[in-house]
């Protein structure tokens, strides 16, 4: 089960792979750090400061402004891809696997990731277009 989430961002495949794998661009518009740059193979330490957390994801594959796959949580394996469609603008999509279908919870799961995912885009397309920061103002 998956969950699939896209949005056009006005800029260059490269300038929006950047964001995501650049340590120094990620806390513009997701997490507040990375331990890292995001590459093949590495494990990468991710932070939210507003919220005293963090976690690690493992870097399954970058194909250097196309795609970023990586795996967190229980299994869950998150494939970013960059379709860019001239060069000024980038369709960005977001396809979250390992949702349980059998799971009592799986409507309210996919709801709130669908959320999530919606969020850290359009945070995305602020900072990389006007040059807001729009992180952690989610409130639930």
């Amino acid at each position: 089960m998956n969950n699939l989430t896209k949005i056009k961002i006005l800029k260059p495949a490269y300038e929006v792979f950047e964001a995501f794998v650049n340590p120094s661009k990620i806390g513009n518009f997701w997490f507040s750090s990375s331990s890292e740059r995001w590459e093949q193979g590495k494990t990468v330490t991710l932070r939210y400061d507003e919220y005293d957390a963090q976690g690690d994801i493992e870097i399954i594959e970058v194909e250097i402004n196309k795609k970023i796959v990586f795996q967190w949580g229980e299994g869950h394996i998150v494939t970013i891809t960059l379709n860019e469609v001239d060069n000024s603008s980038t369709i960005t999509e977001v396809n979250e696997e390992g949702f349980k279908e059998n799971d009592e919870e799986l409507i309210s799961q996919l709801i709130d990731n669908k959320e999530g995912w919606v969020y850290m885009l359009t945070c995305l397309k602020g900072y990389l277009e006007y040059g807001v920061n729009l992180r952690a103002a989610l409130v639930k």
